[in-house]
């Protein structure tokens, strides 16, 4: 079983005072749900953070989080050695492409264990379908977490 770990950034153009975890940029307040999924593609553990919160410090929470696995296929956004060393300290191996700026090529790249990357997608796609989600109506982090976490628990219900 492959834990998969991907971001999505949620965007809200109206502008509101005192939210909590909400960074004001060009396009409005934004929200990243960090998200670990099995391999079957469901999701296992998750993070909010803001926006402007780079990927590679909100990972190595989420990644000692997650249980024992062979492989774990992350996103190019995370591309870091400290995720990499993270990632085989944990016993796995670390499916991440390079970044283009990057010196080392990606030769060692395993393309096909990539692929399953799109389960990640999938399960955004169908949180996404519950609007609480999609639109970030909520003022407080623990509400908007509470939201999350139970449209998580609704994937896991068999359909």
């Amino acid at each position: 079983m492959e834990a998969m770990l991907k971001h999505i950034s949620i965007v809200r153009e109206q502008r509101v005072k005192n939210r909590r975890l909400r960074v004001k940029s060009r396009a409005g307040n934004t929200t990243k749900i960090h998200l670990a999924v099995d391999g079957y593609g469901l999701p296992i553990e998750f993070e909010i953070t803001g926006g402007e919160i780079n990927d590679c410090s909100a990972a190595p929470g989420l990644i000692t989080r997650l249980p024992d696995t062979k492989a774990i296929v992350v996103d190019k956004g995370y591309d870091s050695e400290c995720i990499r060393e993270q990632i085989t300290k944990k016993g796995a191996r670390a499916v991440i492409p390079r970044k283009r700026n990057s010196l080392k090529g990606n030769t060692d790249m395993d393309w096909g264990l990539y692929r399953y990357r799109h389960l990640v997608e999938n399960v955004f796609a169908r949180l996404k379908q519950y609007r609480a989600i999609a639109t970030r109506y909520d003022k407080l982090k623990r509400n908007y977490e509470s939201m999350v976490a139970i449209a998580c628990g609704y994937l896991w219900l068999p359909m």
